[in-house]
């Protein structure tokens, strides 16, 4: 009996075993359905092991890759600016769009740099680039950041447009993209232009296609790049502000930011019908400390202001802004539109509200008139020069110079690679004309990338990139021009032409030459007076620059003054530091005496020698010679 009692209570305890060992199956059962339910994988992971994939995963979507490539693809209303890095020449080129023959529009997401000293062009590409957008807007700030904002994205067919309300930041060393999520800050727009006033990035204005109608914008906001936040700066209700616009220009100054022209459509008086109205208007911004503060004051059109137009923004550049280009649509009836284009160069002095045409100059004449400047000022350096290497020189036993073997310098980018530098041509004569070309300015040259041009229907992408020298004016440096598409169409409009009544046409010709003929030379006496006039100085005490004298040789002959200058105004500073104070100080008289001299340069080639300039004392009122 005792075995018997034994085996059963064997027996029942394999048969709990057995049952525990089923439900613990069960349970483990269930819990694989309820995990695959829930997408997670059946076989679990360690915790280790999945945080590394989770870092391989970001590492894959961080990762920067830099190629080397021949130049960006044709687009227009991207967005170029330059490097904040210090001493680096470099321009970057993100996003814009371009149509394609079978009418839909593509859009770039692409980001490219530019290395002006090695002439090479690299693609950067990275897992974490903003979306493909044109009509953005990039800036780059002083304090070292690049700032995005904003652009707008349609379909293939652009019956449907989609506006980005994103804020982007781009690191010019590490080429890394982060985006900054914030729950305040401006509205999704295209069209909007940015600027910067100390610690701030100003926003203000574009517009918002809401399919049924577009939407133009007003507003005004600050980027503070120390606190990575936005702020809207409103204004009393009875303040006068600028209308709603786009496409218009936002140039800094010290004192806050000026605005110039833009586009927006507004109804037409007596009519429900809503037309364009091309701004000529001109706005500063007067800043405070407490940004809050800050007040719109309207200024007087500028003297000499060029002709409406639209898509031509002012890129800044030493106190002034400059202008290329621009279109302005004439209404002829309901269902056609003429346009007029440019590929005029305006210079416009901010603080003295004026504007400026710029012209580039004959080659040959500009190298003759500075031969000839030259001769005084070599004259005058020779003997100093003599001594100076006479005492630094070891001359062999003959006394002659010892030869040195040149050696060829090899030019290397920031990778350490080769690059042969090109020769590019030279052009007598601006660009194009076209409207919504990417600029912006590095080191005094002028960059002028892509841009639109039309004929009739038909809207034309320029595969153009060109540098005109701001300083010197003697011509445009064209890295490439591709215009083949623009001649077929001259071509094609030309044959149209043919068919029409040649004798009406020759007669209304007749009739418009002799009247274009008068205003000509009526615009012509004018730009001659223009010319002939003096620009006021606000400053002549100070030392003026000459014809023909670029701003190290200006600095040179007037370096004393500049440094007792300085001294005055920083009277901590010594040594180098007196020295950059009293260069920065001549750098700028320099440029905000440019105009007048450029005005005098050319009187000086047009009577075929240059004068040695009297500056005149403002204390005596007499003549130093």
């Amino acid at each position: 009996m005792a075995k018997d009692k034994k085996k059963d209570k064997e027996a029942k305890k394999l048969r709990a075993a057995e049952k525990a060992k089923k439900n613990a199956a069960k349970g483990e059962k269930k819990q694989k359905k309820v995990a695959a339910k829930q997408g997670e994988d059946e076989d679990d992971m360690d915790i280790d092991e999945i945080l590394a994939n989770y870092k391989k995963e970001q590492e894959a979507h961080d990762k920067v890759t830099i190629t080397n490539v021949e130049r960006p693809s044709k687009r227009v209303s991207c967005s170029m600016c330059t490097s904040p890095v210090h001493g680096k020449k470099e321009l970057f080129l993100f996003g814009g769009e371009v149509s394609n023959h079978s009418g839909t529009c593509a859009f770039f997401n692409d980001l490219y740099s530019y290395n002006i000293n090695t002439d090479q062009w690299k693609k950067i590409e990275s897992g974490n680039s903003p979306l493909p957008r044109s009509g953005h807007q990039m800036i780059t700030h002083p304090s070292g950041i690049i700032l995005m904002f904003g652009g707008e994205f349609s379909s293939p067919k652009q019956n449907t447009f989609y506006h980005y309300g994103d804020t982007w930041l781009f690191d010019a060393e590490t080429r890394e993209w982060s985006k900054l999520d914030q729950k305040k800050g401006p509205s999704a727009r295209s069209g909007h232009r940015l600027t910067y006033w100390k610690n701030y990035i100003l926003l203000h204005g574009g517009f918002r296609d809401l399919s049924q109608s577009t939407t133009y914008l007003d507003d005004l906001w600050a980027f503070d790049v120390t606190t990575y936040k936005w702020t809207q700066i409103e204004f009393p209700p009875n303040h006068q502000t600028p209308d709603a616009r786009s496409g218009h220009s936002f140039v800094p100054s010290p004192e806050g930011p000026v605005i110039f022209g833009g586009y927006s459509k507004v109804k037409h008086k007596g009519k429900k019908a809503v037309v364009g109205k091309v701004h000529q208007d001109v706005w500063h911004l007067k800043m405070k400390a407490d940004i809050k503060a800050s007040r719109w004051e309207r200024r007087k059109k500028g003297q000499y202001a060029p002709s409406p137009r639209v898509g031509a923004s002012l890129v800044h550049h030493r106190g002034r802004g400059v202008m290329f280009g621009g279109v302005f649509d004439t209404d002829e009836t309901e269902e056609s539109l003429d346009s007029t284009f440019y590929n005029q160069l305006y210079a416009y002095q901010i603080e003295s509200n004026r504007w400026f045409g710029l012209s580039l100059r004959s080659a040959k004449k500009r190298k003759a008139a500075l031969e000839r400047a030259q001769i005084s000022r070599d004259d005058d350096l020779k003997a100093t020069l003599d001594s100076i290497f006479k005492d630094k020189l070891d001359l062999g036993e003959d006394g002659e110079t010892p030869a040195v073997e040149e050696e060829e310098e090899t030019l290397k980018d920031s990778d350490g690679e080769e690059v042969v530098q090109k020769e590019y041509p030279i052009a007598n004569q601006l660009p194009h004309p076209r409207f919504n070309a990417s600029m912006t300015v590095c080191d005094d040259v002028l960059y002028v990338f892509g841009g639109s041009w039309e004929r009739g229907d038909r809207e034309f992408t320029l595969d153009t990139f060109y540098g005109i020298d701001l300083n010197k004016l003697d011509g445009v440096k064209v890295f490439w021009e591709d215009l083949r598409e623009l001649e077929e169409a001259d071509v094609d409009s030309d044959e149209e032409d043919d068919e029409e009544d040649e004798d009406d046409e020759f007669e209304e010709d007749d009739d418009d030459a002799e009247g274009v003929e008068e205003d000509d030379g009526e615009e012509e006496e004018e730009e001659e007076e223009v010319s002939n006039e003096t620009i006021p100085d606000p400053r002549p005490w100070l030392p003026h620059p000459k014809p023909f004298e670029v701003l190290r040789a200006f600095y040179v002959r007037t370096a004393d003054k500049f440094l007792e200058w300085a001294l005055s105004a920083d009277r901590e500073a010594r040594g180098k530091d007196l020295k950059k104070v009293a260069f920065d100080l001549a750098e700028d008289r320099f440029w905000e005496r440019r105009e007048e001299v450029r005005v005098m340069e050319d009187h000086f080639e047009e009577i075929g020698g240059v004068a040695e300039v009297v500056e005149r004392d403002v204390r005596s009122g007499k003549t130093r010679r």
